[in-house]
């Protein structure tokens, strides 16, 4: 896809989610894309290679969650992947401070690349398993987010421990949620959460539905949280 077509895309796209782009950052979605095609055959990064949709299931789905980031905050995306929804929240808003957390090497480089290449700013990988990280940075963020990581009461174990009391968790999922919010109940007690908001949304122009739930954190996390590497599938709290 060439440029034109993609800014056009991407712009129209992204007014209908009240966000306006400027010339670079949609530049810079620009050679995200590419350099994600291009890794894309070297290694799996995703399954949706087609132009239009990397623009409305990576892109847009990830900037939904924009309203919630406000400068200077400390965002962490936990199990971040190819980079989402972390680098489209980036080069929208780089006001704010962004740590992008993954267990697999390969796609650790995949990001620092993107990140050199594109020049942003404010933004920092890790390679570590999520619960590792939780034990060394328990209450530093503001924000914790992932997208289609884990059920719920899985997600919450290694999100809640990271965020400082007052702050939330984002937890971007699809349409069917309500199972998942009634198996978090005893998850949400333990770790000091509450569902504060279940934000019901469809992307663009098409009939792709997704949930994002925000977690208000009320309390002090257990010092045992997050368990041992494994701990929270193998032992779900139910």
């Amino acid at each position: 896809m060439e440029i034109q077509e993609f800014s056009k895309e991407l712009k129209e796209k992204s007014k209908s989610i009240n966000i306006h782009l400027e010339d670079k950052q949609i530049e810079k979605f620009y050679n995200y894309m590419n350099l994600l095609l291009e890794w894309n055959e070297k290694m799996n990064l995703t399954a949706i290679t087609e132009p239009k949709e990397v623009i409305l299931k990576h892109f847009i789905d990830s900037a939904t969650i924009i309203k919630y980031i406000e400068n200077g905050m400390q965002i962490v995306d936990v199990g971040t992947g190819a980079g989402f929804p972390g680098i489209p929240l980036n080069i929208i808003n780089s006001e704010a401070s962004y740590t992008l957390v993954d267990s697999l090497n390969k796609r650790i480089n995949f990001l620092n690349e993107v990140i050199n290449s594109l020049q942003l700013n404010n933004i920092n990988t890790i390679h570590s398993r999520i619960e590792e990280f939780g034990r060394d940075n328990k209450e530093s963020f503001d924000i914790a987010t992932s997208r289609a990581v884990a059920s719920l009461n899985i997600l919450l174990e290694y999100l809640l421990p990271l965020v400082k009391i007052g702050g939330i968790c984002i937890c971007m999922k699809g349409s069917n949620v309500k199972e998942e919010i009634e198996n978090s109940k005893k998850a949400l007690d333990v770790l000091g959460g509450r569902i504060e908001k279940i934000e019901e949304i469809i992307l663009p122009n098409s009939d792709i539905r997704r949930s994002i739930i925000i977690v208000r954190k009320v309390n002090a996390t257990p010092k045992k949280f997050p368990r041992k590497p494994g701990m929270a599938t193998k032992e779900p709290m139910l």
